[in-house]
């Protein structure tokens, strides 16, 4: 019999338990003992469920409190100075201090996992000395095996990728810090070995990337170290996400499992596969189950690429498992009584994975025949969808080329930016937000009461503007430069426009973790996208009527929507994202014409989205690049757009964000720590910039001198003619009192640097 596996499983519980419980822990409403309680009964719950579902190979410790990355730095005592650890095992107070910040004490910076929209807190490794706190994959080991019998497969992430995600050490200690981790990966997986332990699954998602030559050598020396000091453990060096570097080289590695993404690495490594074969002393895990895409598998074309790949390693010697860990995906598509019945027939998230995947196992096994009737309902599923005339709009489609074909150029940034100046004649290092305020449970509440029908559609819109008038009296007492309404309308930045835009549709249930608690619903991109009407310019407009001080129109950009969204596989990303840019440009214009003379399209995902590849980065950067100018190029000169940023690594990309030719760009820097400032040194930036002066996610209240000393140290490498002073991102999450105290302080900060510049500028 064919095994199967799966490479992970959703922390978030299918109501999103796992948020509550770290939520009511965080505001005190829950005690240690209380969170440690409920987070066992969902893991538990969880491991309960891929063992009723026929998984062969169930992982453990892929659970987490906050971030896997995180656990495996505090399990290994990596700590920054700054949170006053002593040793041993690493309180929840701190733990979660490192990823939310603490009083005194800045958080960690977190950034992107890969081109997920996951974020994972990134480990400092700055005077760290690494030592064995408490051998985490072992404790999940024990509890799945004695609370629910299951003998599972931990997973750990491996040493070469936990280096190539810190921070905090010259490229040139990377071997040193390799003799640092080794022996303590050797005990986790010497104590796990001792333990009985089958499978150790070992991620190394790294070597998909474009890795050199000396890491390969690292490589080859960390599974020989295993080898050698743990020779009873069996390793599954697995890789994700794209097709591996190195393939004849890593196959012969001393390690006995090899799992491939044949999914979205599908191309590359069925092609490595075809050239070098599969050595006939290793497992293959083969990923055939999309884990971070949304809809069912081609069964047929899945299993006939299992056959192919039993041509190369036998079956016996084969798992079946997900491309990724499910963490991408929501739970399940039980809950969803609202969506079409093509649409929803065509859907799977987790829990469909997990049947899939054991489909596909048991199909291997006996043949295609013993399962044909599964194999054909999805072939169904998916052709219905297919046939649907929301994915054959030729009329979108011959808009979109005829919009590509004539994009008016906008004039130079000079004349713009003169043009602009005129109109607004505002002061030096204007200050501004980045788009949204503090959502209470009131403002939530008033939401779901709309939605529900208990308040009527005038009932709200009146309290919206009640919300708007609040914040906008906020703004010019606190001394703002530059507005915004607060978007209390929205409930996220791309759900909102998706449910103003034709071919999109909208789980009931469809969570998945962004970081920390933080959820979202990524809306499904099923069809054609089509712009039906104004989507933000009756709050925009009335905030503006509301003041003399000018106010930004706000929208999420088409990169960010797409890449934020559950997206349809039948059409390239290029396609989607211009069909997204040019229902925006239309918005665009709309607000113009309704007189916002700034407006701000928001690309903060445009980075997560690169190719892991670096061959491949240019001809995404281009298409990117062209879907913005889409949106934006048909606006006047007086119209400033803004964009922004946030929570990305953007060294490698400041001439293709200059390109992209907005007039100002607002970028995370503080989260950071103020990094992205050295890009600077040796990268020109000639447009409109404000570097976030603080971080958001935290609830401490940044002090002037901090947000002031982040501002001069930007202007050593930064025109201050061309200066913008703001946070890093957008304060839906944060309180109101903060978020008044915060900008208080941010606004003094601006005032204490324009005197300082008084006689420059």
């Amino acid at each position: 019999m064919v095994r199967s596996s799966v490479l992970g499983y959703p922390r978030i519980g299918g109501s999103r338990e796992w948020k509550k419980a770290l939520e009511a822990f965080w505001s005190g409403r829950l005690g240690e003992a209380g969170l440690h309680e409920a987070l066992q009964a969902i893991r538990l719950d969880h491991l309960r469920r891929l063992k009723e579902k026929g998984i062969g190979l169930i992982p453990v410790n892929d659970f987490s409190y906050y971030d896997h990355v995180l656990d495996t730095a505090v399990m290994f005592g990596i700590v920054p100075r700054r949170f006053g650890y002593t040793g041993g095992a690493v309180p929840l107070k701190t733990y979660y201090g490192i990823a939310r910040g603490l009083k005194d004490a800045p958080a960690s910076e977190m950034t992107k996992w890969f081109n997920t929209n996951y974020h994972y807190i990134v480990p400092e490794l700055d005077g760290a000395e690494p030592v064995l706190t408490e051998n985490k994959p072992l404790l999940a080991y024990r509890e799945a095996r004695e609370e629910l019998g299951i003998k599972g497969k931990p997973v750990l992430l491996g040493p070469l990728t936990f280096l190539k995600l810190s921070k905090g050490y010259a490229a040139s200690d990377t071997d040193a810090w390799i003799d640092r981790l080794l022996p303590l990966y050797v005990q986790v997986l010497r104590e796990l070995a001792e333990e009985g332990v089958e499978w150790v699954q070992l991620d190394e998602p790294v070597l998909v990337t474009s890795v050199g030559e000396a890491d390969l050598g690292r490589l080859k020396r960390i599974c020989e170290t295993f080898a050698s000091l743990v020779p009873g453990i069996r390793i599954m060096l697995q890789t994700y996400f794209e097709s591996l570097e190195y393939y004849s080289d890593i196959i012969r590695l001393p390690v006995q499992g090899i799992g491939l993404d044949f999914v979205h690495g599908r191309s590359g490594n069925l092609s490595s596969l075809r050239k070098h074969g599969f050595p006939a002393d290793k497992v293959l895990g083969a990923g055939v189950v999309d884990g971070r895409g949304i809809w069912r598998s081609p069964l047929r074309g899945q299993l006939e690429l299992l056959q192919e790949l039993s041509a190369f390693v036998p079956p016996e010697r084969m798992i079946v498992q997900t491309s990724c860990s499910l963490l991408h995906v929501p739970v399940s598509t039980e809950p969803e009584t609202k969506l079409p019945p093509e649409l929803k027939n065509a859907l799977a998230f987790a829990d469909q994975k997990l049947e899939e995947v054991v489909l596909l196992a048991r199909a291997l096994s006996g043949g295609p025949a013993s399962h044909e009737a599964e194999l054909e309902t999805a072939e169904r599923a998916l052709e219905a969808l297919q046939r649907s005339p929301a994915r054959s709009r030729r009329d979108i489609q011959q808009a979109v080329a005829a919009a590509l074909a004539d994009s008016p150029a906008r004039s130079p940034f000079a004349v713009r930016q003169a043009a602009q100046q005129r109109k607004w004649k505002l002061p030096p290092f204007p200050t501004t937000t980045i788009g949204s305020f503090p959502q209470t449970a009131e403002v939530r509440k008033a939401r779901q009461l709309w939605r529900r029908g208990e308040w009527s559609g005038e009932r709200y819109a009146g309290y919206i503007r009640e919300q708007i008038d609040r914040w906008i009296d906020v703004q010019e007492e606190i001394g703002l430069d530059v507005l915004v309404h607060g978007e209390f309308e929205r409930t996220d930045m791309v759900e909102f426009f998706g449910e103003k835009l034709d071919g999109f549709a909208f789980s009931q249930n469809g969570w998945v973790q962004s970081y920390g608690s933080r959820c979202v619903k990524p809306p499904v991109i099923y069809g054609d996208v089509a712009f039906t009407g104004a989507m933000t310019v009756v709050e925009t407009a009335y905030a503006q009527s509301r003041t003399p001080r000018p106010v930004k129109g706000m929208l999420t950009g088409p990169v960010t929507i797409l890449n934020w969204s559950f997206v349809r596989d039948d059409l390239p990303r290029e396609v989607m994202a211009c069909q997204l840019a040019y229902a925006l440009r239309q918005e665009v214009e709309a607000l113009e014409r309704a007189g916002i003379g700034m407006i701000q399209v928001d690309e903060p995902a445009v980075r997560e989205g690169l190719p892991l590849k670096e061959a491949e980065h240019a001809a995404y950067l281009a298409w990117a690049v062209r879907a913005f100018r889409l949106a934006t190029c048909s606006v006047r000169d007086t119209t400033q757009i803004h964009t922004h940023m946030c929570y990305c690594d953007f060294h490698d990309m400041i001439g293709s964000i200059e390109e992209m030719d907005a007039d100002v760009i607002s970028i995370e820097t503080s989260r950071s720590h103020g990094e992205l400032i050295g890009s600077f040194e040796t990268n020109t930036y000639s447009l409109g910039i404000g570097l976030g002066v603080y971080d958001i996610h935290s609830p401490r209240i940044p002090p002037v001198e901090e947000i002031t000393a982040m501002v001069e140290r930007a202007l050593r490498v930064l025109d201050p003619g061309l200066f913008w002073i703001n946070p890093d991102c957008g304060l839906k999450t944060r309180g109101a009192e903060e978020t008044i105290a915060s900008l208080r302080h941010m606004v003094e900060a601006a005032r204490v640097v324009r005197e300082r510049y008084a006689g420059v500028l």
